[in-house]
């Protein structure tokens, strides 16, 4: 008898019928005998409709009052799947975050988790009762209703899981695992039925909607055996697991596409210790995320500074550089949000010399330009124009290979 964690996305979950169908299938697995605890996201398009009404009222609602909205549509769909389970003839019982506790730090909107105790909840399997969690949220230390950020209900199941030592946590979508791009940008891309914690990892941070990339922190440091399968059909699935479990590596598993980063450039900035310090702290204290950094070389004593940010924290890190840029007495702060990020990623690259190269290469004969450039064991990024970003995928995703030679244009 398995102890399982299955997380169902928003579109898994987007109907009553959908709702139907998902109390079904955890039905079928109580049948066999396995133990099911369930996670849910909010019903698809829930998140955004609430998100719109905030944004009519103000564009920056406080985050408290944010995750107090946001987190009804998960409280909502975690009821109503339970009020399924128990018309099935299963008994099952909704939880909050604030219920468990999942506990977590204080920063509204992208909160951290601190402490996840599974005894409730293991209480609640003795007494053979399917438990069905809201996925995204938590509570405070200070007593206040937190969420874990867009996509945070990937990373409730895999806390759950691993506080719970579940023999797995299958994450269900509507898609049939992970490939080697997005279809709709690629549509040559292939399936992949086995990649690595770090591969996935860089996918997930690199604009990759399968799996949040938190999660994949947490499976990887507890050793979650992590699948993802598609709520809809088919039998394909993807196993996330470690390097040494996958006979066979290629060079590269996957491309993605990243739309959601900007950059901010600082024109001529006093070329002196601290000067960084300075202008990142407060994006740091802001809970904001800096990716790739260049710094010119010095001229006179003066430099330029460009990074990148998500776009939707533009418009808060523009206020903040631009208060900095002033007291270090900065010629000119810009900002462009007309950008891509497209990345190459894969266990290959450390060991492969010229990766790099045959990349660069592929964009340049697509007189794509790249604008900035970062790497890692696993991954190579570069930043383009957004016109040419899904270009960028293909012409990449050709480069190395990973083009399904079965898929036809016309297919």
């Amino acid at each position: 008898m398995a102890l399982i964690v299955r997380k169902y996305g928003g579109s898994s979950v987007a109907s009553l019928d959908h709702i139907r169908q998902v109390a079904w299938a955890i039905s079928s697995a109580r049948d066999k005998g396995d133990r099911i605890v369930v996670v849910v996201s909010a019903m698809g398009g829930e998140t955004n409709r609430l998100l719109k009404l905030s944004e009519e009222i103000t564009p920056m609602p406080a985050g408290r009052e944010q995750d107090a909205l946001l987190a009804t549509g998960e409280q909502a769909c975690s009821a109503l799947l339970a009020i399924t389970l128990e018309s099935l003839g299963h008994r099952a019982r909704s939880f909050t975050g604030l219920q468990l506790p999942l506990v977590t730090d204080n920063v509204h909107t992208k909160a951290r988790i601190i402490d996840l105790k599974p005894d409730i909840l293991n209480q609640v399997l003795d007494e053979e009762i399917t438990p069905v969690v809201a996925g995204f949220q938590g509570v405070s230390e200070s007593g206040n209703i937190t969420t874990l950020g867009r996509g945070g209900s990937d990373t409730t199941a895999v806390a759950l899981a691993a506080s719970l030592k579940a023999d797995c946590c299958e994450i269900y979508t509507d898609v049939d695992g992970v490939y080697t791009a997005d279809p709709n940008i690629c549509p040559r891309a292939r399936h992949i039925e086995k990649i690595s914690y770090s591969e996935m990892l860089e996918l997930a941070g690199l604009g990759a909607k399968v799996m949040h990339v938190r999660s994949i922190e947490l499976a990887q440091k507890y050793q979650v055996p992590l699948v993802v399968k598609s709520s809809f059909n088919g039998e394909r699935q993807t196993w996330i697991v470690n390097e040494e479990e996958i006979m066979e590596n290629s060079i590269i598993k996957g491309v993605t596409l990243e739309r959601n980063v900007s950059k901010i450039s600082l024109i001529r900035i006093p070329d002196r210790p601290g000067i960084a310090y300075q202008i990142l702290e407060p994006l740091a204290d802001a809970a904001i995320n800096v990716d790739m950094i260049i710094q010119n070389v010095s001229i006179d004593g003066y430099t330029d500074l460009t990074f990148t940010i998500p776009t939707t924290d533009l418009n808060k890190a523009s206020e903040l550089v631009n208060k900095v840029a002033q007291k270090i007495g900065a010629l000119e702060v810009k900002a462009d949000n007309n950008i891509v990020k497209v990345s190459a990623v894969g266990i290959g690259i450390k060991t492969n010399p010229g990766v790099a190269a045959r990349m660069f290469k592929a964009l340049s004969e697509e007189n794509i330009n790249i604008e900035m450039i970062s790497t890692s064991e696993y991954r190579i990024s570069c930043v383009i124009e957004e016109k040419y970003g899904e270009l960028g995928v293909r012409t990449v995703h050709h480069a190395f290979g990973l083009d399904n030679t079965e898929h036809t244009e016309t297919s």
